[in-house]
């Protein structure tokens, strides 16, 4: 039989075909983060080697290119398994930020991978970034924090609680509230329960029970509020949480509302023997939680003080006093004059023409620009606390983006505070209050992270409740949008660098926002319209609990608002502050939030781990957090019936068979720390989700 050229040449052509053809492009095999596999070392120093990695299905790409500073780089293979090929690239570091992204390559195909995943077209926005240099203290990465809101947390010295008519506050007498379990009442501010940190020493043994391993305090320096956002001596824990030790004086007269005359809190306030023994209970209490392991975090006011203040002394309560200086609103000549942009020169002595943050006259804007005393000032105060003998553990910055009068000096500021912080202790942690875009603060050389409000708790509000933080909007189309549940996730999650993202403050609930439990009762409204009894009212505690293991399983710190553990519910601003329910608890909730946290610090993965998404529905997703020596499946199921699913769990790298074993089940009847076992089949498993259920599974290979 005749053999033509024409017929050899095709039969090439087809072996050639034959040899080089891949499989279909597999783009649920692609993955790379900066987690410590896929980017080594995980935080480098400048200057370092650093090795990138990315992970595809195997023999299932011809190439694959580091794209970097608009160069490409040849990835080499460098390890397969199983189901995965291992490319890595060795780049060298400067000093400067790094970004990065891929290109793969497979037959006539081109993708690209940044932090959205696969997609057709870059942007520099969703690059990976390296800070070299840059790092934030592996203590606070995944850890269990714990915000309380001392006046409303435990009341255990009943000696320094706030008198009634003891002082004026915006033009009316403080009170004490007698009854600890009364809800705020809509003018809450100069209200006051007495909680304190003797009681916070009290309940130390219930933190530490429930888990936690970080304490952060709303304000504790001197302040005349109940919420302490308007310091008035940044040098002293305010006497009214620490300790009285001499009491004299007298209260206000009926009708007078002038603080000069205020004696009894005059003493109480301005005595050094107060404001001593108040900073030594708090020596005493960072003490006590260090030895059981849990760190503290202060709450920093930087961008201003109150008109309380004895650099401003608006009140006259220290004009008077031995030892202190003319404030600068009774004298033109006051050392502290430039702590404070005053309009009018010539309104001395009492000159009321003061910059006020937003206007408001009780809260003098600091003028650092206009004085180096204060910057210089502040700057310690930013060291005292955060060393010996104090050794406080971190900073929360209030309204952190809105010091000073440009945003140049907000950035020089916060450069030089991080500087004076982290040399006074190099493993405190500065955390920022910040709604908003925040990757320009966050380039390594200002705050290590932020209150995650738009990673964290709006998207996750919005899909579980399809309330706005407030209570004060409902959005149905926002209700189990999965869409732009993760289309959210993955936008605001690009402004962190992975340090940053790691121990960023994941919360529910906080003091400037309802109450999560409250938000799944989808009612919009205030204490103001509604009543704080509507507060409470078709609460959903299921749909609380898919919140809950959303937080304890998402990368980041989950951060529990004092009180959610036990059921709390409550309105925005003041409603949201209502007291710890000791004797009135949910036990079952408090149980549920002790074997979550049990949970998620004894696998490691959710702590550090990779987070991949894996399926999602309306009312529906699911992800993993994956480490070498670990993986978790997370199982949302927010509808209001039954759901059938098929979850290819082998993109978390689990083997093709094996057991997925339940770490973790919730529904509308309860939770358990255990229940059904599921047989990974082909690298899948089916599984069947009760309405308002969450689960979590965990990969046991066969041995």
């Amino acid at each position: 039989m005749e053999i033509k050229l024409e017929d050899i040449e095709q039969l090439e052509k087809v072996q050639r075909y034959i040899t080089n053809m891949r499989p279909v492009f597999n783009r649920r095999a692609i993955f790379s983060d900066t987690t410590e596999e896929y980017l080594s070392p995980m935080e480098p120093k400048a200057y370092d080697k650093v090795t990138i990695r990315i992970r595809t299905a195997r023999n299932n790409v011809d190439q694959v290119l580091l794209v970097h500073q608009g160069k490409k780089y040849l990835m080499m293979l460098a390890e397969s398994d199983n189901l995965f090929d291992f490319y890595a690239y060795e780049l060298q570091l400067g000093e400067e930020k790094t970004s990065y992204y891929f290109e793969l390559h497979s037959a006539s195909l081109v993708g690209y991978y940044n932090t959205r995943g696969l997609v057709q077209e870059v942007n520099e926005y969703y690059n990976f970034v390296v800070l070299p240099g840059f790092k934030t203290p592996k203590w606070a990465k995944g850890a269990v924090m714990y915000q309380i809101y001392v006046d409303r947390f435990c009341n255990g010295d009943t000696t320094n609680d706030v008198l009634t008519n003891e002082y004026c506050y915006i033009n009316e007498p403080v009170h004490r509230v007698a009854d600890w379990d009364r809800n705020p009442a809509q003018m809450d501010v100069r209200e006051f329960y007495g909680g304190d940190l003797q009681g916070v020493l009290d309940k130390m043994d219930y933190l530490q029970d429930l888990g936690v391993e970080v304490i952060y305090f709303n304000p504790l320096f001197v302040s005349p509020s109940n919420h302490k956002y308007d310091i008035q001596d940044y040098d002293y824990i305010d006497p009214h949480f620490g300790k009285i030790v001499v009491d004299k004086g007298d209260l206000l007269e009926a009708g007078q509302k002038e603080n000069r005359y205020a004696s009894r809190y005059i003493n109480r306030v301005s005595n050094h023997l107060n404001l001593e023994a108040s900073n030594q209970l708090f020596i005493r209490v960072v003490e006590e939680a260090h030895r059981r392991g849990i760190r503290i975090i202060l709450d920093g006011v930087f961008n201003h003080c109150g008109s309380f203040n004895k650099w401003m002394d608006k009140e006259r309560i220290y004009e008077k006093v031995k030892g202190y200086e003319k404030g600068a609103y009774v004298s033109g000549d006051s050392a502290y004059k430039g702590y404070f942009d005053f309009q009018n020169q010539n309104s001395w002595p009492y000159n009321n023409s003061y910059d006020g943050w937003w206007g408001h006259n009780t809260l003098p804007k600091l003028n650092y620009e206009g004085s180096k005393e204060l910057f210089d000032y502040m700057m310690y105060i930013g060291r005292k606390w955060v060393s010996p003998p104090f050794n406080a553990d971190g900073w929360r910055l209030d309204v952190a983006a809105d010091l000073g009068h440009s945003r140049e000096f907000n950035h020089y500021f916060w450069k030089k505070f991080r500087k004076a912080v982290k040399e006074a202790n190099p493993e405190a942690i500065i955390l920022a209050e910040h709604y908003g875009n925040t990757r320009e603060w966050l380039q390594g050389d200002e705050w290590d992270t932020v209150m995650n409000y738009d990673a964290f708790m709006e998207p996750v509000t919005w899909f579980l409740t399809g309330m706005e933080k407030h209570s004060d909007d409902y959005r149905e189309d926002l209700l189990g949008n999965v869409v732009t549940f993760w289309g959210a996730m993955r936008h605001h999650s690009a402004s962190f660098s992975l340090p940053s993202w790691q121990v960023a403050m994941n919360q529910l609930s906080n003091h400037d926002h309802s109450r999560f439990l409250t938000r799944t009762n989808r009612k919009v409204g205030r204490i103001s319209t509604l009543g704080s009894l509507a507060a409470e009212e078709g609460v959903n505690k299921a749909v609380f609990r898919e919140a809950v293991v959303m937080q304890m399983t998402w990368v980041g710190a989950p951060t529990i608002y004092y009180g959610d553990e036990a059921g709390l519910c409550g309105f925005t601003d003041p409603d949201n502050r209502r007291t710890y329910p000791w004797g009135r608890e949910d036990q079952k909730l408090i149980a549920f939030h002790r074997d979550i946290i049990r949970m998620r610090r004894e696998h490691e993965e959710f702590r550090t781990g990779s987070i991949m998404y894996l399926d999602s529905d309306y009312n529906f997703l699911s992800y993993g957090r994956m480490k070498k020596e670990g993986k978790c499946l997370v199982l949302i199921n927010n509808n209001q019936h039954l759901v059938h699913r098929v979850i290819s769990v082998w993109m978390l790298g689990t083997e093709k068979s094996g057991k997925m074993k339940t770490l973790l089940y919730t529904d509308e009847n309860g939770y358990a720390m255990e229940g059904n076992e599921y047989e990974i089949i082909a690298g899948k498993i089916r599984v069947v989700l009760p309405k308002t259920c969450a689960m979590v599974l965990k990969y046991i290979p066969n041995l």
